[in-house]
């Protein structure tokens, strides 16, 4: 029998499953009454409530054509073991092939290895500074 996912793997799972694009995976990872809050979100992905409309979401992100992986990952274990805080930046390409990358945060809740609730907070995108001369 597989023991379910600690708050740490589930973070871990929903970073690394958007990096390699698992898009069809990734709903799994949540509770089927799932809330996740995008609070700097000005459209419908403000709040999204359930596995369906997970589902929709991370469809529609499958169709940006932005490729992105996380990097720079710190997880932040607290006091109740339900919730974990991880830090990270998305860095990758837009659809156009310019290269972007957006500071985050994850405030996670995880019950019997599931997602039930997330509030996820994503900097301004930036385009990296050149490193050449």
């Amino acid at each position: 029998m597989k023991s379910a996912r600690t708050p740490r793997e589930a973070f871990l799972a929903l970073i690394d499953g958007v990096g390699a694009q698992r898009w069809d995976e990734l709903p799994a990872l949540y509770s089927i009454d799932a809330s996740v809050r995008h609070p700097f979100a000005t459209d419908a992905s403000a709040h999204l409530v359930g596995r369906d409309q997970l589902r929709e979401h991370f469809r529609s992100a499958g169709r940006t054509g932005f490729t992105m992986k996380a990097e720079d990952v710190v997880v932040h274990e607290t006091r109740d073991p339900e919730v974990v805080i991880g830090e990270f930046t998305y860095r990758g390409h837009d659809r156009n092939r310019a290269a972007l990358e957006v500071g985050a945060l994850f405030v996670l809740r995880v019950r019997d290895g599931e997602i039930v609730e997330s509030r996820d907070y994503f900097g301004p995108r930036r385009v990296p500074e050149s490193s050449g001369p």
